[in-house]
């Protein structure tokens, strides 16, 4: 597997309400950069379970 030097790391766009939260984030703002994100190129996002207790991973697969 190939996998980008840079990756789109994903803890940000899990919002916020939760004490290691970045704050409120826009779902689609978000969308719209990682398809950016990917057509410059980037094939690796990094996510976690705990970034927004998964609401970043919704976010991802709305954008892929």
């Amino acid at each position: 597997m190939d996998i980008t030097r840079l990756g789109f790391g994903s803890w940000a766009i899990g919002g916020g309400g939760w004490v290691y939260a970045w704050g409120p984030q826009d779902d689609d703002e978000s969308v719209a950069t990682i398809r950016r994100a990917v057509e410059l190129g980037i094939n690796w996002v990094d996510t976690a379970a705990i970034y927004g207790f998964g609401h970043s991973e919704e976010v991802v697969a709305r954008a892929l």
